[in-house]
């Protein structure tokens, strides 16, 4: 099996790549520098890197770059800087996700791809009738109005929901909400939900990266956990 990530450079992508190469799987990511990796990562026999900013590849690229993968991550996010939050590009996620989807096409697949997004439980899924405050549509509201990266997140999600489906012939999906991230050494406990569980703005929960890496590296290899989610937008949370 060999999985496609972007976004692979970011804190909570480099520890899926590692989780993907812990478990002896094919790796093949897309970054504009691999700087942030270990010798060790760099060096994996498993490990194919790509130097290029994914928004940037050609068409012909991005199908040529998916043809041998079984399923693709996105880790994606924008940098927590001025320029990263209001300059362009304001829908690298959404874009990045319609762009790989369509290569994945293009290729014509045997049998589905498995594309994993990284997203927030700030978005909600409106597949599921959620149960949000009014205070907190109110802070949501705000959010899309102040900050792009939300709406560019909220949009990603949508494109998968509404328009790749639930009955796609070549791309199954699962959208993966983390709460707010911290980071740890380890992989620990944690619990899934189909929905939050607790306020992700007046009562956020935590979960590590690492663990969030873990889950999303469980769900490209193990097909039993992918039926359980596919098509859906599972929260995660670390276990106190």
């Amino acid at each position: 099996m060999t999985t496609l990530i972007v976004g692979a450079s970011g804190a909570t992508g480099r520890l899926l790549v590692e989780q993907l190469l812990n478990k002896g799987k094919n790796v093949k990511i897309i970054v504009r520098s691999s700087d942030v990796f270990s010798s060790d990562v760099l060096q994996h026999d498993n490990l194919s890197v790509i130097h290029a900013s994914v928004l940037d590849l050609s068409d012909n690229e991005m199908i040529d770059y998916v043809r041998d993968c079984e399923a693709v991550a996105s880790c994606l996010g924008h940098n927590l800087s001025f320029k990263g939050i209001y300059g362009h590009p304001r829908r690298l996620v959404t874009d990045a996700a319609r762009r790989l989807c369509n290569a994945i096409r293009k290729n014509n697949p045997k049998t589905p791809v498995k594309f994993v997004l990284m997203n927030t439980t700030g978005n909600s899924n409106r597949d599921l009738s959620e149960n949000v405050s009014v205070a907190q549509q109110c802070v949501i509201w705000l959010l899309r109005l102040l900050l792009p990266p939300h709406t560019d997140n909220e949009n990603a999600a949508d494109y998968l929901r509404a328009e790749v489906g639930q009955n796609d012939r070549e791309i199954e999906w699962v959208a993966v909400r983390p709460d707010a991230l911290i980071d740890e050494v380890e992989v620990s406990e944690y619990e899934l939900h189909p929905s939050p569980v607790r306020s992700a703005i007046f009562d956020a929960g935590k979960v590590s990266r690492i663990n969030v890496g873990n889950f999303m590296a469980d769900l490209i290899t193990d097909d039993e956990l992918w039926r359980k989610w596919k098509g859906k937008m599972p929260v995660i949370y670390s276990k106190a």
